[in-house]
C-alpha cells in the first residue's frame, strides 16, 4: 500500500508522518505523538481513545489520521500538565476517580464536554455523559463525583466544547 504524507496539528505542534490510508487517529497519535489517548478496543466501544477536533469530541478510532489532517486535535497530554492540572482533572485527583489510569482520558473528555453544555449537570446526566466509556476497575461512583465536584465548583470552560464528532 502506498504511504501517504499527513500533518496533522496536534496539542498545537504540527505533526507529519508518513503513514498507510488506512491508519486509524488514534494509532498515529500513539506512534507519532504520545501514549495518553489509549486503545481499548477500536470498534468505537469504550472510549478510551477520545480526544478533540477542533474542540469537538470524538473517539479517534473513528476517524483516519488522513481524515484529520488540516485539523487541530487535542489529547490529554494537550489538557494541563502534571504540575499544573486543569479543573477537572484536579477533581478527578481529589475524587479518587483515576483507579488505574486506563479509561482516565476519555473520562475526562467526556465529563468536560459535558461541563460545557450543562455547567451544573445532575448525576444522572453526568451518568449520561460518561454512558459510552467503559471503566474496567470501578463502579464509576469516584468518576462520576469527580464531574459533580468540578459542577460545583463551577467549573464549565476547560477549552472543550460539548458536541461529538465521530468519523468527522
Amino acid at each position: 500500500m502506498k504511504l501517504q504524507t499527513v500533518t496533522i496539528a496536534v496539542n498545537g505542534t504540527p505533526v507529519t508522518a508518513e503513514i498507510e490510508p488506512r491508519e486509524l487517529l488514534v494509532h498515529f497519535l500513539r506512534d507519532h505523538v504520545g501514549t495518553g489517548t489509549h486503545i481499548g478496543c477500536d470498534t468505537s466501544q469504550c472510549g478510551a481513545c477520545l480526544v478533540r477536533i477542533d474542540g469537538e469530541t470524538a473517539k479517534s478510532c473513528t476517524v483516519l489520521a488522513v481524515q484529520a489532517q488540516g485539523h487541530d486535535v487535542t489529547t490529554i497530554e494537550g489538557l494541563g500538565t502534571p504540575k499544573e492540572l486543569t479543573p477537572l482533572q484536579q477533581a478527578f485527583m481529589e475524587s479518587h476517580g483515576l483507579q488505574c489510569g486506563f479509561c482516565t482520558p476519555g473520562m475526562v473528555f467526556a465529563g468536560q464536554a459535558l461541563l460545557d453544555r450543562v455547567p451544573n449537570p445532575t448525576e444522572e446526566q453526568v451518568r449520561e455523559a460518561l454512558h459510552g466509556n467503559l471503566c474496567r476497575c470501578t463502579g464509576y461512583q469516584n468518576i462520576v463525583n469527580a464531574v459533580l465536584l468540578a459542577a460545583s465548583r463551577g467549573i464549565q470552560a476547560a477549552g472543550a466544547s460539548g458536541d461529538s464528532k465521530e468519523g468527522l
